[in-house]
């Protein structure tokens, strides 16, 4: 019964104690009145543990303690001491189920049991068994009550648990299915495009050279060509590695290349932006970032936007940035530094924010390193990407070696 389980909720706890005033309304209206009437003093002390359990509801230490105090008066001044026996009970039940340590409910049951046991004093033997019977009712019954719906609850939140658990494990084992196929198709990725693209350029080549007495621009079209797809087999294998490692880049932006002679134009783009948004920047870009190859490229401009982008939100407006862009020995030498804009920039502690944590995958899916903290008043950010391995041509065949026309002495 669903509405048993909402009643003891520990959420409604104000709706359970206006249910039990109203029943308690009822018993003095209906059943007090059809023995003797409710006198005075009983409606005073009725009205009295009405109001405080609706008042204290949310506080049932301070419930249980006022509620005791009113039935240990009844006991002095009234002969029905209903009300308040309900009213002391079920404070006890409300306290079983909601206290954080047991002995503050052991208390609570002894402090209403002396109160009950006292009331006994004096009486037959008769009428002091019958009063120990009825402890069974007064504090057992909200004791026993109190415990089933506080292990309840325990065993409802550690079903919860099992099940968010079991859910992450689902996710995670999906994820790594998803992993699984992606990896999947970068192996057939790299063997249908990286082998054909490999076999056309070796094939240009061996063109090239058996066709020596080419027309010069014929020859640099060959030329063109070779450097050309050795280039995107490089790129290609490039991305395959990324296809194949996906975390270790931040978003699909990661995957789009760059024309390398359209570099130094978006590197000049990014600065004119950051210019824009009132970042002094000085930028100081090789004219030689316009050979690095796509992948490369690529990371450096990445790189230029989230710094300068940083450089904006944490050192502000006022701040004076530094661009740097270098190809040594085909290695791409980057940096950015700022002067923190006359203030203490943001403290981002190495790895820390989302951006910064992002720059650092990408260059070390290229194998660089990225090195980031405080500099003088500012902040610095810098890495080298070290040049691309040459590419070496996929093993050729015995389809490839034959599909290349070879000269035959003309028959006699």
């Amino acid at each position: 019964m669903v509405w048993v389980g909402r009643l003891f909720d520990a959420r409604d706890t104000f709706t359970r104690m206006l249910l039990l005033d109203l029943s308690g309304v009822g018993y003095l209206v209906f059943v007090a009145h059809d023995r003797s009437g409710p006198t005075a003093t009983q409606w005073v002390l009725a009205l009295g543990a009405f109001a405080v359990a609706l008042l204290g509801h949310r506080r049932p230490l301070l419930n249980l303690l006022v509620q005791s105090g009113l039935l240990a008066t009844a006991f002095v001044l009234v002969d029905d001491v209903v009300i308040n026996q309900v009213g002391a009970s079920w404070a006890l039940l409300e306290l079983t189920m909601r206290a954080a340590r047991p002995r503050t409910v052991r208390l609570g049951a002894g402090l209403v049991a002396a109160i009950d046991v006292a009331d006994l004093v004096g009486d037959p033997l008769r009428k002091v068994l019958t009063g120990l019977f009825g402890l069974a009712v007064t504090v057992g019954l909200p004791l026993l009550l109190g415990l089933v719906v506080r292990t309840t609850r325990e065993l409802a939140r550690q079903a919860e648990e099992r099940a968010e658990a079991e859910q992450r494990r689902r996710e995670s084992e999906n994820r790594a299915a998803r992993a699984d196929e992606r990896s999947a198709i970068a192996r057939e990725l790299h063997d249908v495009l990286a082998h054909h693209v490999a076999s056309m350029v070796l094939r240009v080549g061996v063109a090239r050279h058996v066709l020596p007495d080419l027309d010069p621009r014929v020859g640099e079209v060959f030329d063109d060509v070779h450097g050309t797809g050795t280039a995107a087999l490089t790129d290609l294998r490039r991305l395959v590695a990324v296809l194949r490692e996906p975390d270790g880049v931040r978003g699909d932006a990661a995957l789009t290349a760059i024309e390398p002679a359209a570099l130094p134009a978006a590197l000049a783009a990014t600065v004119d932006r950051a210019r824009q948004a009132g970042v002094t920047v000085e930028a100081d870009v090789d004219p030689a970032v316009g050979t690095l190859d796509a992948v490369r490229g690529q990371a450096v401009l990445r790189l230029t936007q989230e710094a300068l982008t940083n450089v904006a939100k944490h050192a502000g407006a006022a701040a004076r940035a530094r661009l740097t862009v270098s190809v040594v020995d085909g290695a791409a030498h980057w940096a950015v530094s700022d002067d923190g804009g006359g203030a203490a920039p943001a403290g981002v502690p190495t790895g820390g924010g989302h951006g910064l944590v992002g720059m650092r995958e990408r260059v070390e899916v290229l194998g660089g390193r990225l090195e980031a903290g405080p500099s003088g008043g500012g902040w610095r950010v810098r890495t080298v990407l070290p040049p691309t391995p040459p590419a070496r041509p996929e093993p050729s065949g015995r389809t490839d070696r034959a599909s290349v026309p070879r000269s035959r002495p003309e028959p006699a």
